[in-house]
């Protein structure tokens, strides 16, 4: 059996930057407010007319990915998207990517998972792989949020959170035994799905019902979100598929030189690396500058801490993530 490892990686975001003070002018909240609650300063919101989609921006990332990787685009066996807003409602956004960058008739895979899609993601690429089915597998996490929020006083709590961008990991084959992907370990729970959610559209109730049935105190279609409840959730399950990872291999909290968490919360982060008595060399957080950008945080985090050095050969590299569904995972990886 093969062993799988990360070859490139990149990322994208707009350069449309909306700060806090930006937010305040358009709806009841302040800067101090919004960090008090979250930790972000500023976030990166797609303009109308600057071309960016989720799939543009996924192919921008893809791209330094795959350049990064010492490969060209027809070198990829399979595309494995992983986004909760993406330009069409079907077809999904990996067959726009594969079109985009001009590779012939490979697989395409969506992901829906929402804040724990890129590790899902991960964790087929590094299936995949594993068995011998692929060699070079394309993974991407990409969102734009902007373009559905509410953006007025009655959507602050869950508008002043997200952000928009793109992250990309070229997962590739490797023979060098102990290093690489060692292991993901994934999770769901259903019943709290509602908990964090998009009610519409949905084939259940299309749009044109949805403007006609409800009043506009209470819209479906805007993001839901139980934000107490999710908190509560996250920092017991982030602690829990971690140490699960570690243990699967036999390793401690003490061997972890790097943590990059799903950027949801400023203090969810900080709650987790107080558990398990990191340093904050130990802890990459970028939220405070990008906001949440939920399949696209933690490939937009990984990247920039390679870029700056923050993780190096040898160095075990934790990812972990926790989000709607209720669903999780971790990837534990010996860079």
């Amino acid at each position: 059996m093969y062993t799988s490892k990360i070859a490139g990686l990149g990322y994208y975001v707009p350069e449309n930057l909306v700060t806090n003070d930006d937010l305040s002018k358009i709806m009841e909240t302040n800067d101090a407010w919004i960090q008090e609650r979250t930790g972000i300063k500023e976030r990166r919101h797609i303009k109308k007319g600057d071309g960016n989609s989720t799939a543009v921006m996924g192919v921008k990332a893809s791209k330094i990915a795959l350049e990064r990787a010492g490969i060209d685009a027809n070198d990829i066996d399979l595309i494995i998207f992983a986004t909760l807003s993406p330009d069409m409602y079907f077809p999904g956004g990996g067959v726009q990517v594969q079109e985009m960058l001009g590779v012939d008739t490979i697989p395409a895979l969506d992901v829906r998972n929402q804040c724990s899609g890129f590790i899902y993601a991960i964790s087929v690429a590094d299936q995949f792989i594993k068995t011998g089915m692929y060699k070079n597998v394309l993974v991407i996490g990409s969102e734009n949020h902007s373009g559905g929020l509410d953006m007025t006083t009655r959507g602050r709590a869950v508008s002043v959170i997200f952000g928009d961008g793109a992250g990309a990991a070229v997962v590739t084959r490797s023979d060098k035994e102990g290093t690489g992907i060692l292991s993901t370990h994934l999770h769901s729970e259903g019943k709290h799905a509602e908990e964090l959610v998009l009610m519409g559209p949905s084939t259940e109730h299309w749009v044109p019902e949805i403007i006609a049935e409800n009043p506009q105190e209470d819209i479906p279609y805007y993001p839901h979100m139980n934000g107490q409840f999710v908190f509560k959730n996250a920092v017991v399950r982030f602690a829990e598929v971690i140490n699960e990872g570690l243990t699967a291999n036999e390793l401690t909290p003490a061997d972890i030189n790097m943590l990059i968490p799903h950027q949801a919360n400023l203090r969810i982060s900080q709650y987790v690396q107080k558990t398990f008595k990191l340093t904050d060399d130990q802890v990459y957080n970028n939220i405070q500058r990008y906001g949440n950008t939920t399949a696209a945080s933690i490939p937009i985090a990984l990247t920039e801490a390679w870029e700056q050095g923050k993780i190096k050969e040898g160095d075990l590299v934790v990812l972990a993530a926790f989000g709607s569904g209720f669903t999780w995972g971790s990837a534990i990886i010996r860079w």
